[in-house]
């Protein structure tokens, strides 16, 4: 199933949003990035650790099989497990919602996700329709659904989810602010806003999948950001960046998304022509 999914991207998604799937499992070792932000997922799919003074919250656990590498890398961090109180999903999708179910059995965390995308994580079925079908993943019980504008607090450090969906219903964009040398940074954690397979044409279990892209690629060209953190890390090259000192990069969330717009045109008049 894998395949057929990556098979998938490969069609439907921008070159840069094509993925090496061994990269999906290669475990790395944990990345300091910026302020109190780390890098704990594989080289392909990313896990953020934000470490505050009651605990730390994790964004996104990826796969199931990637979940023992995470933890291996939190503990690495010199962060207990159980001192993960919160973990907050991107998207309902198997390769960024598959290990919820295990991590949240580990660290005891509370799931936080977006609205529309929690029946999805508390069945296992994946919102919408896509051109590689199913893919299941465990299902996880949702502890707080947000809302567009919703905060999210924990030890003095405060996320605001973002609305934006269309890759899924309820994806959701996180941001959160951050000092550096006396100076404040915006940062931000975007949901994918890639077609990846979606259906934009007949899609009844998601009609208004399309104009969701659109309205969602708009507000995230518009939204402030210093430091952009993906969920796939090649999106924004964040472990190279991390390397070389250059996290800071105003501007980058717009060159990004403006060329994830560019790809979306095309891959709608695409299955327009299909469709017809």
């Amino acid at each position: 199933m894998k395949r057929l999914f990556l098979a998938a991207i490969a069609v439907a998604a921008p070159a840069w949003a094509q993925l090496d799937p061994p990269a999906w499992t290669r475990p790395i070792p944990p990345v300091r990035l910026i302020g109190a932000i780390d890098y704990v997922g594989t080289e392909g799919l990313a896990a953020y650790l934000i470490r505050t003074r009651d605990g730390a919250i994790l964004i996104d656990a990826t796969m199931a099989e990637n979940v023992p590498a995470i933890e291996r890398n939190i503990r690495a961090l010199g962060v207990k497990l159980r001192d993960v109180k919160l973990i907050l999903v991107s998207h309902a999708h198997f390769d960024h919602a598959a290990g919820l179910t295990a991590m949240r059995r580990d660290t005891g965390a509370q799931v936080v996700a977006g609205a529309g995308d929690a029946e999805a994580l508390e069945t296992g079925i994946p919102p919408g329709e896509t051109t590689y079908g199913v893919i299941r993943f465990p299902a996880v019980p949702v502890a707080r659904r947000v809302r567009d504008g919703d905060r999210v607090t924990l030890g003095g450090t405060t996320l605001r989810a973002v609305a934006t969906p269309g890759h899924t219903p309820g994806c959701t964009t996180w941001t959160m602010k951050i000092a550096r040398g006396g100076r404040p940074l915006d940062v931000v954690f975007p949901c994918s806003v890639t077609v990846a397979g979606n259906r934009l044409f007949g899609n009844t279990r998601y009609p208004g999948i399309a104009q969701d892209y659109r309205a969602s690629i708009a507000r995230l060209a518009a939204l402030p950001a210093d430091v952009v953190l993906p969920a796939h890390p090649e999106m924004a090259d964040v472990l190279e960046r991390a390397k070389t000192g250059r996290l800071v990069a105003p501007g980058l969330l717009r060159q990004i998304v403006l060329k994830a717009r560019d790809d979306f045109d095309r891959e709608f008049l695409r299955q327009g022509r299909v469709a017809k």
